[in-house]
């Protein structure tokens, strides 16, 4: 694809404590690579991927491609740069709220991210996955998956475990919200009747479009 050449322009954040893993899981996403020599993410940074996405014509029925723009925020979880970070969740999608299996603190803070989300998102009830990560180590696990899965029914959103080393369930899960992302805004503007028309103009038009369709 060129530069612009998208239907939509799809954007959602990763978020959780630093050192959970949200940039390796990002980059097994869209490189299908572990990188062991990432570094502390300061503030935002972001990856991009493009793929196909299969969604429905405006008569609910037919099928039809879509090329879909990623864009994959990563962003820090140190307090300081907290303020920084949730400056970036209205415009957000959806979000990949991250804890680390092998760190049970990761885990009990998740409720605090989601209060940050839900005083902060798009509206108090955005498109978020669970993820944990790091469930190839399964020697030093702390949190057992019960504890999550109970913790993401709290929450009414899906729950996977991942591992950025082997690339378990990460494609499943960005899939996932990018298919709950998807489903909110046909269910609200049906795809096929509209077209960012793969500019930097459509980019802004689709985000005024999901401000208006959201919730």
């Amino acid at each position: 694809m060129a530069e612009w050449d998208y239907d939509y322009l799809i954007k959602l954040l990763a978020l959780g404590d630093s050192g959970v893993g949200k940039t390796t899981f990002l980059y097994r996403y869209t490189d299908n690579k572990f990188n062991r020599k990432f570094t502390t993410t300061v503030g935002i940074d972001f990856r991009e991927k493009r793929l196909m996405y299969t969604g429905t014509n405006s008569d609910g029925a037919t099928e039809k491609n879509f090329k879909v723009h990623l864009q994959l925020w990563d962003t820090a979880g140190q307090e300081r740069f907290r303020s920084l970070t949730t400056a970036f969740f209205r415009d957000a999608m959806g979000f990949l709220l991250m804890f680390d299996l092998t760190n049970h603190q990761s885990f009990l803070n998740v409720r605090n991210w989601m209060s940050q989300l839900q005083a902060n998102a798009y509206c108090e009830s955005p498109d978020v996955v669970l993820v944990g990560t790091k469930a190839d180590l399964r020697s030093i696990r702390d949190v057992n998956a019960r504890q999550a899965r109970d913790l993401a029914d709290r929450y009414g959103i899906p729950y996977f475990e991942t591992s950025a080393v082997t690339g378990m369930g990460v494609d499943k899960a960005i899939q996932t919200l990018l298919d709950m992302v998807m489903k909110r805004m046909e269910q609200s503007a049906p795809l096929a009747e509209h077209n960012g028309g793969g500019s930097a103009a459509g980019a802004m038009q689709e985000v005024a479009l999901w401000r208006r369709c959201a919730c």
